[in-house]
């Protein structure tokens, strides 16, 4: 059993401390009821920080983002919004994919191998749960996790 609200307070604190000493801030809207799951610490723990490393570092002015919990149905959700430069919808269908990049022009201030939102997207369903996403470019990106309660 895992305190996925506790999960979150953490990282926030984590993040506040490290990547945000520039501004910006983490706004938390923790709804749901029942937040304790059955999922492995290492790996949801490192989805969590993928996601929101990404929410912050694909952004060109002062990070906000939001975590939002709730239940629905036999599910705890966690929404992460972000007011990043968002992802094109061509895009969109191609990041959950291994070795997948979106292409940034001839901008390299963010580096990596594109394997972060495979693993997210791996865990997630590994886990029984679902993973999707909106954005809009300009505006910024949310991803929306659910994960099963048993």
């Amino acid at each position: 059993s895992f305190d996925m609200h506790e999960l979150l307070v953490e990282v926030k604190e984590n993040f506040e401390f490290n990547q945000l000493e520039h501004g910006g801030e983490i706004e938390m809207n923790l709804d749901a009821t029942n937040f304790k799951l059955d999922v492995d610490p290492v790996h949801i723990s490192n989805v969590v920080f993928n996601l929101l490393d990404n929410a912050i570092k694909y952004c060109e002015v002062q990070p906000h983002v939001v975590l939002r919990t709730k239940n629905e149905k036999n599910n705890f959700e966690l929404e992460i919004s972000d007011n990043g430069i968002g992802i094109k919808r061509e895009d969109l269908k191609l990041i959950f994919d291994k070795f997948y990049r979106v292409p940034t022009g001839n901008l390299h201030n963010v580096k990596g191998f594109g394997l972060g939102l495979y693993y997210v997207k791996i865990v997630i369903e590994q886990h029984g749960g679902s993973i999707h996403v909106k954005s809009s470019v300009g505006k910024g990106t949310t991803f929306t996790i659910r994960l099963p309660i048993k």
